[in-house]
């Protein structure tokens, strides 16, 4: 069967209209997609209305505090009600968090004699708006080109604009999740440490970690992953089987902002049942 509970739309860095993301979910004959845009559920109410067959679920995408040792937990927060009081609250502090960052990342543009004018847009102003900003206006033949050169923490010195933002705490962010009734999986675990992209994944470490966060209420883990290799998707899938964690499958489309990740991900009925039993 064919899912996909990590997808981006328009109202974050994605290209597609909430309402086409679940459109294109039907016209491929999934069973099941959720829309999971970072940091904000502006989109939820048009995706959920959206007619069609396969199941919609209503998710937001959070980075938060990766832990000692780490460098990036994105948490998705998948089954969510995006009224919830306690999690529009969480919400203002971050997007806060990124308009301060965002402020900062201007000045350095205009440091090194870039006017971002008219500036970047989007429902949440993240770097891809930035890179498409940078590409069209002739700062970079790419939007790859532009992280590489503007965007990234290790782009080169002379030209580096990128700057760090706020991350919630992790027992903040699943708080907020549970009390908006959703479930809390992590995100990409493969990329939890920088080192692990060119060296290889170390799985005792994650599963010593992952066992300290399913205590304190993580939920699941996206032990499938688009971008991961064969032995990635098996080692996170027996992580999360041995500590009683959810499995979860995604892609992370962002649509054109990022062209060589397709929208859905197949997988057996066995292994994404328990997630689909407990987001009734």
């Amino acid at each position: 069967m064919t899912v996909d509970f990590h997808a981006h739309s328009t109202a974050s860095d994605g290209t597609f209209a909430p309402a086409l993301l679940a459109q294109e979910a039907d016209r491929l004959g999934f069973a099941a997609i959720a829309i999971t845009d970072h940091d904000n559920g502006d989109g939820v109410e048009e995706f959920l209305s959206s007619p069609g067959t396969a199941r919609r679920v209503a998710g937001i995408e959070l980075s938060i505090d990766p832990g000692e040792g780490f460098d990036q937990f994105h948490l998705l927060g998948l089954g969510i009600d995006p009224g919830s009081a306690q999690l529009k609250t969480f919400l203002a502090r971050i997007l806060e968090g990124r308009n301060e960052r965002n402020a900062r990342i201007f000045a350095n543009f205009r440091r090194l004699g870039i006017d971002p004018k008219p500036e970047p847009h989007g429902e949440v102003l993240a770097r891809p708006h930035f890179a498409r900003w940078l590409v069209e206006n002739g700062y970079a033949e790419s939007v790859q080109e532009a992280f590489a050169k503007y965007l990234l923490p290790d782009s080169p010195t002379e030209s580096r604009c990128y700057e760090p933002r706020y991350h919630p705490a992790q027992e903040a962010a699943f708080d907020a999740i549970h009390a908006a009734g959703g479930l809390c999986v992590m995100a990409h675990p493969k990329y939890w440490r920088r080192s692990w992209r060119t060296e290889g994944c170390d799985f005792a470490a994650a599963e010593r970690e992952l066992a300290r966060l399913a205590a304190a209420g993580l939920d699941g883990v996206e032990a499938r992953y688009q971008a991961n290799t064969e032995e990635e998707n098996a080692a996170f899938t027996r992580i999360a089987d041995d500590l009683g964690l959810l499995k979860s499958a995604g892609s992370d489309f962002h649509g054109a902002n990022k062209p060589a990740i397709t929208l859905g991900m197949e997988v057996e009925e066995s292994f994404i049942s328990p997630l689909l039993s407990r987001l009734m």
